[in-house]
């Protein structure tokens, strides 16, 4: 609170189970096992019914297989040759439609890429295993065992990934489910109704009892109740919310009965825009997913192009059935599925954990540079303090003690409306009884005037001291001295005109603000705050909390050529504010970061929204975003790696030793690929975000 404020009043001195869309992967072609009308879980229950129904198909065409009889010692009945290409042509069709159909759509769309490999590897097996059926090829060119296990295995990697982000995205689910079903709404002659959530408009007023859910955003009209936010702000403690203040939907009144007035319901509460957040940030695209589209299209044509000359070396070298076994070897490794699980997987396993947080990520690419940053700009009113006058400091004079003189002040400021005597009335009741007052009286520039326990009881600043004619005694002049020196509001109480004792009024600073300093130091990152009070205030914040560098009495309209200047010195900033102001600034800075969830222009300036007011918010998004950035590559880094080595080893380059990999036994690998990316991205949840960690 500046200067002119603190004047106005006191004159202080200045300081599903059907066929699934086909499953591309994000960035393969339309992505329509994802993006369609039906969620994650839907496609992971689809894939897994045709999944369990290919594997018992499978089985007896494997184990009706010339091939396998002869590794395992027994014969294979006459009777039993229809059994192979019959359930192999079932498992292509039925199986392998995912695929097929996905191969479609990615060569409509000029974009082929895993589902086309996938489609190719398994009609070409499908074909050769028809030639071979009906004599027109020997059995070495008997490839429905192969065919069916490729499908198996293929359809087993798509479950997994669909389970695992339907896992992920289950967040939005369950943030809908947090909603009570009905709502208390209390009609003009006071009686309660119940009433469905689609019947509350703004204005109304809600009854919500203890143990009961907020049903739409509000202001607690009357009563106060402890409310857990936790799935709002990742904050496990309660928060207590009086008259006068706001409440969100979906919180819980843990104690008491509280009652609301609807300030936003439907798709314009908090609640609903978290959800938005969260879905927006699931289907954001990083540079790391663009680097893997371009990665798994590139891997098409070196795919195709070592088939192709798989195929040409091995018909020169060999029967007709070597080459067509290693042509179809080659692409069923070189199929990009664990590269396409890489980044996805990540990305809705981070915005998941994020959102529960209480991190709420807007834009993938603000996350990523969050690691990078190396200058943490904070706005100081309401980010590093609490937004609000705080009585700081109490002093006494002779004869007097500093509970007595806090409780006279909050007796006479108990009928004020200003925000220093708020401050001063909740100061003096946590501190112990405050006795009642009568006659209050608003002194205009000066102060208040009220009787308390048979004295006149009167609290102000400079001009009430001059027009009372009292002096301060010495015993306080040190102390309110050094108040000022740092920026705090000086008000003295007098009692019968003669001075008590003084109080001291300033914004506090919040204690997390000093862990996050101290922790973004020993990360190596500087802190900065700029701020529009005055020079004094500015530097004793900085000097309690140890800020490196401070921008002091800066106009709004200032704020992003702030962050512009350091830019221009080489740094990568993040500006971390909450109010309007910070808008232009949070827009301006690499990353933007509105804390407190803020106003709506501050969030939707930002790529990141901290649902909680804590400072500390801003570690636990370096840290997700260093751990996320590093699990992304690792696993581009294991795809890649995996297709540049298995695919020679596919294609022959050993055969000269007797290494030469049937088919299946690339399904086999590739899965395997799949999965241990799956396994990797799922340690991203052993992240701790937790604020006081």
């Amino acid at each position: 609170m500046g200067p002119d404020d603190h004047a106005r009043h006191h004159a202080a001195a200045p300081a599903s189970t059907g066929d699934p869309a086909p499953a591309t992967t994000p960035g393969h072609g339309q992505h329509a096992g994802h993006d369609g009308p039906h969620g994650h879980g839907d496609h992971a229950a689809a894939f897994r019914s045709r999944f369990l129904w290919n594997l018992l198909l499978a089985i007896p065409v494997v184990a009706t297989s010339h091939m396998v009889a002869g590794w395992f010692g027994y014969s294979v009945p006459h009777w039993a040759a229809w059994i192979p290409p019959v359930l192999g042509t079932v498992i292509f069709g039925y199986g392998g439609w995912p695929f097929l159909s996905g191969a479609v759509g990615e060569l409509r769309a000029r974009r082929p890429g895993m589902m086309t490999l996938v489609a190719l590897a398994i009609t070409v097996a499908f074909v050769a295993g028809l030639f071979s059926a009906a004599g027109l090829a020997g059995p070495a060119l008997d490839f429905w065992w192969e065919l069916a296990l490729l499908v198996v295995i293929m359809l087993l990697g798509h479950w997994l990934e669909m389970r695992a982000l339907g896992q992920a995205s289950g967040a939005l689910e369950a943030l809908a489910e947090l909603l009570p079903d009905t709502a208390e709404r209390i009609a003009e002659d006071g009686s309660v109704e119940e009433v469905g959530l689609g019947e509350l408009r703004v204005g109304d007023t809600v009854l919500v009892r203890s143990g009961g859910r907020v049903p739409a955003d509000g202001t607690v009209m009357d009563g106060s109740a402890a409310m857990d936010e936790s799935m709002i702000t990742g904050e496990s403690r309660t928060v207590t919310r009086r008259a006068g203040e706001r409440v969100v939907a979906g919180t819980v009144a843990t104690d008491s009965a509280v009652r609301v007035r609807v300030s936003a319901v439907g798709e314009d509460t908090a609640l609903a825009g978290i959800r938005r957040l969260v879905a927006e940030a699931q289907e954001s695209r990083s540079r790391a997913q663009a680097l893997a589209d371009r990665a798994a299209a590139a891997l098409f044509w070196f795919a195709l192009v070592a088939g192709a000359l798989t195929f040409a070396a091995w018909s020169l070298l060999g029967p007709l059935s070597d080459a067509v076994e290693r042509t179809v070897t080659v692409l069923v490794i070189a199929c990009p599925h664990a590269l396409g699980l890489a980044i996805p997987l990540v990305i809705a396993i981070s915005t998941t954990m994020s959102a529960r947080a209480g991190i709420l990520v807007k834009d993938r690419l603000a996350l990523e540079r969050t690691r990078a940053v190396d200058v943490v700009l904070f706005d100081k009113t309401g980010t590093l303090t609490r937004g609000r006058p705080t009585v700081t400091g109490v002093a006494a004079a002779s004869g007097h003690d500093e509970e007595e003189v806090l409780a006279l002040a909050g007796a006479a400021e108990a009928d004020s409306e200003h925000p220093l005597a708020r401050a001063i009335t909740r100061a003096a009741r946590e501190r112990g009884r405050v006795p009642s007052a009568s006659g209050f009286h608003s002194l205009t520039g000066r102060g208040v005037r009220a009787e308390v326990d048979g004295a006149r009881i009167e609290v102000g600043g400079p001009a009430l001291l001059a027009e009372s004619g009292a002096a301060e005694p010495a015993e306080l002049v040190e102390r309110t001295r050094g108040w000022r020196e740092r920026g705090a509001t000086v008000l003295h109480v007098l009692r019968d005109g003669a001075v008590t004792g003084a109080l001291a009024l300033a914004d506090e600073v919040r204690p997390e603000s000093r862990q996050a300093v101290t922790e973004l130091h020993d990360q190596g990152v500087r802190v900065a705050m700029v701020t529009g009070d005055a020079r004094p205030v500015a530097d004793a914040v900085a000097a309690e909390l140890g800020v490196d560098e401070v921008f002091a009495e800066v106009l709004p309209e200032q704020k992003d050529q702030v962050v512009r200047d350091l830019q221009r010195r080489g740094h990568r900033v993040a500006m971390v504010g909450d109010g309007v102001n910070d808008a232009p600034a949070l827009a301006r800075a690499d990353v933007g970061i509105a804390i407190g969830a803020g106003t709506d222009v501050a969030i939707e300036s930002a790529g990141v929204v901290l649902a909680s007011d804590d400072p500390r918010g801003v570690l636990a998004v370096r840290r997700l975003s260093a751990a996320g950035y590093r699990k992304m590559w690792q696993n581009l880094l294991w795809a890649a790696g995996y297709n540049v080595i298995s695919v020679p080893l596919a294609a022959g380059v050993l055969a000269s030793i007797g290494f030469v990999p049937p088919p299946a036994v690339g399904a086999v690998v590739m899965s395997l690929s799949t999965i241990v990316v799956a396994l990797n991205a799922q340690l991203l949840r052993r992240v701790d975000l937790s604020p006081g960690r």
